[in-house]
């Protein structure tokens, strides 16, 4: 029998595993060693610990990437959303001829279904299509067991294409929050490219000697003119919660909403220097009392 025609059912298979064994034999291939869900002590092993211990039922629209644009805009102002110029049910529902000639597409409920359109008459409709038809088949669940996706409903949203004109590319500003207080960021240069940097900071801006999935800049990136303004969004959208990671944007000296992240890289990227993710384990404060949805696996 072919790879491709064994792949299919060990997807299903990991599909049934409980959420407790998928974690544990991901975090083991990962790390090397079983994740502590008992008494968690490290960053990625309590990102684990609120996988399956702590789920609350409005997390889900806040995830959903079209739901939390009116959540986040009565919060900070609208003007920090970026508009939606149209949302779909489905890849046969975009109706490229009404969009502008430079847009984005992304999927409401993952990380992975998105197309920038920056010249509308040059791209492949059909490959688009097929690209956010599979990304819509797509639970985000199962690839981590982030509960949080588990209800999202697969929509597909239309939004400007934004640049900015000081820099020639969008650099992608990620602000590790803990009840409100911002401890660490990282800035995502060169995304969807070889070139990919993740450079990471301390609330003051100082550089930090951390290293996750992706090399660090030769030159790090200077601090953003609107670096204050993203503190204090930061701060307000991470209030109440143990942890989220504010993911912004600023453009042309504004700032713009990205997403909130409640588990960064799924709390399965080792941090290099290892004691890092000590440091950070330190930051995050667990809730005292668990608590699992209902019915949850």
């Amino acid at each position: 029998m072919s790879s491709s025609k064994l792949l299919k059912p060990a997807k299903q298979l990991l599909r049934v595993i409980p959420a407790r064994a998928y974690i544990q034999l991901y975090y083991f291939a990962k790390f090397g060693k079983v994740c502590d869900l008992r008494n968690p002590s490290t960053f990625n092993e309590k990102l684990q610990w609120l996988k399956v211990n702590y789920r609350l039922p409005e997390h889900s629209n806040l995830v959903d990437k079209y739901a939390v644009k009116k959540i986040v805009a009565d919060e900070i102002g609208e003007e920090h959303v970026i508009p939606t110029l149209a949302v779909y049910e489905s890849a046969e529902d975009i109706d490229f001829d009404t969009l502008p000639e430079s847009f984005v597409l992304k999927c409401t409920h993952d990380s992975e279904g998105v197309a920038l359109v920056k010249n509308k008459s040059c791209v492949d409709v059909t490959e688009i299509r097929s690209r956010l038809r599979l990304a819509l088949k797509q639970n985000f669940y199962y690839i981590g067991r982030e509960p949080h996706y588990r209800h999202v409903a697969p929509r597909i949203i239309a939004e400007p294409f934004i640049k900015d004109d000081q820099h020639d590319q969008l650099l992608d500003y990620k602000f590790f929050c803990f009840d409100g207080e911002v401890k660490a960021i990282f800035i995502a240069s060169g995304r969807g490219s070889e070139s990919m940097k993740f450079d990471y900071f301390d609330a003051d801006f100082n550089s930090l000697e951390i290293r996750q999935s992706y090399p660090n800049s030769k030159v790090p990136p200077a601090k953003p003119n609107g670096y204050e303004k993203m503190l204090d969004i930061a701060k307000k959208l991470s209030k109440g919660h143990p942890h989220v990671r504010v993911d912004l944007y600023e453009v042309n000296g504004h700032v713009y909403f990205g997403e909130l992240t409640f588990f960064h890289f799924s709390g399965f990227a080792p941090f290099r220097p290892s004691k890092w993710d000590e440091i950070w384990g330190g930051w995050l404060n667990l809730p005292e009392k668990a608590n699992p949805l209902v019915g949850a696996p």
